[in-house]
């Protein structure tokens, strides 16, 4: 077998991105563009590239060494775990070593997005990093990990409005918590496909405590609640007619997803998770640039 130490340096870095599942940030970057835009018309009028970079850079750096840490964390239940035990870290194709590499090169860019952003940022990066290490370790305390993984990703959308103006917005906390329930409820649809190896090794969560059907209720329920906070997002932003169209096509897609996933039918459970969440960011996104632009956001 090759070792991982003979694998050439692409290779590694390759499998160190599929480790992490790079391709998901989709899911948190629209909404953390989504305040950032907002907050730059209303700060700027115009957007201003620099700092919409960086707000990228300190993203995929914060879920970069949060997903590494989740992974290495989360290693040995992996491996007893028939869906997860093809996992790089289980398998070898990353090292451990390297994972905790990768996982500080990707705090440093966060932490160097955060402190050429403001000092106000930089002064709150650390706590903005403290839920994505205790987010794994949830599942060994709590029947409710979700909720750690909620709290970790509303940090996203007030963190970038604060990129922007240096200051505290409620407008983005109500955006925040969109998020975090949002995630916190497909977090639960995803959890539902491993109950029984759960239960089985004693691995907490939501649907391996209270079942199936209770954690797709659960589900539902959170997402009427992120509904609700994005309309009242886009009253609080005064936010124009495109934004409502969006939203509309979010509400609709939520219908979709809790349609084709059902308590004795999880077939479809990677589309509701990975297609159709990924189509609500960006779908939203979308429209609200859309919004922005016809009220006004320039170039």
């Amino acid at each position: 077998m090759t070792t991982a130490a003979a694998v050439p340096q692409p290779g590694r870095t390759r499998s160190f991105l599929k480790l992490v599942m790079i391709e998901h940030s989709v899911f948190a970057l629209p909404f953390a563009y989504i305040a950032t835009l907002t907050a730059m018309f209303r700060t700027y009028g115009n957007i201003h590239w620099t700092r919409l970079l960086l707000v990228t850079v300190a993203m995929v750096g914060l879920r970069t060494f949060a997903m590494a840490c989740n992974r290495i964390i989360d290693r040995e239940i992996d491996a007893r775990n028939p869906r997860t035990a093809g996992r790089e870290l289980v398998t070898g194709a990353v090292s451990v070593r390297s994972a905790w590499t990768g996982a500080g090169i990707a705090v440093f860019f966060f932490l160097g997005a955060a402190a050429l952003l403001n000092p106000l940022c930089l002064a709150l990066a650390p706590i903005a990093v403290v839920p994505m290490v205790v987010y794994p370790y949830g599942k060994r305390f709590t029947d409710f990990p979700h909720a750690i993984l909620g709290l970790a990703q509303a940090m996203g959308p007030v963190g970038a409005w604060l990129a922007v103006t240096g200051e505290w917005s409620w407008e983005a906390v109500i955006l925040g918590l969109a998020v975090g329930v949002w995630i916190g409820g497909f977090d639960l649809i995803f959890a539902c496909q491993d109950v029984m190896a759960d239960r089985a090794h004693g691995v907490k969560s939501t649907p391996a405590r209270f079942g199936v059907p209770a954690a797709l209720h659960g589900a539902r329920v959170c997402h009427v609640i992120t509904t609700g906070l994005l309309a009242w997002y886009g009253a609080a932003t005064h936010a124009g007619a495109f934004f409502w169209v969006g939203l509309a096509l979010v509400a609709a897609a939520f219908v979709y997803e809790h349609t084709i996933v059902r308590p004795h039918d999880l077939s479809r459970l990677n589309r509701a998770f990975f297609t159709v969440n990924g189509v609500i960011g960006i779908c939203l996104f979308v429209f609200t640039l859309l919004d922005l632009s016809v009220r006004g956001l320039g170039l």
